[in-house]
């Protein structure tokens, strides 16, 4: 009277596409989060690594502490930049964060 009778679903035709079309949200959240993610985050990686390969003395850049100098003295783990008239610091190679044009001290000094 008071409670209504409760029927069984039937199942979904092909039973098997039922279970692959649940996980699809799931697979393609992850290649989203891949191509939007991942690839560029790689991308920034290998260009940076090469840059540091390409490191040479002369070369004006920036730490990622913002420090801009020229760069004296190679090594390879660390690298000696010329932050003023005679003064010197040593920081990592993987400190260096750009690679700026030639003349760019310069023109900020100035």
């Amino acid at each position: 009277m008071l409670i209504s009778s409760a029927f069984a679903q039937a199942p979904a035709a092909g039973g098997g596409d039922a279970g692959f079309m649940g996980l699809l949200p799931i697979i393609l959240m992850f290649v989203l989060l891949y191509f939007l993610m991942i690839r560029p985050q790689m991308k920034r990686a290998k260009e940076h690594k090469v840059m540091l390969e390409g490191l040479q003395k002369g070369d004006e850049v920036i730490t990622a502490g913002g420090v801009l100098g020229r760069i004296t003295k190679l090594t390879d783990a660390y690298v000696t930049i010329e932050i003023a008239a005679n003064t010197e610091i040593s920081v990592q190679k993987a400190a260096v964060q750009t690679l700026l044009p030639k003349g760019t001290l310069k023109s900020v000094q100035s």
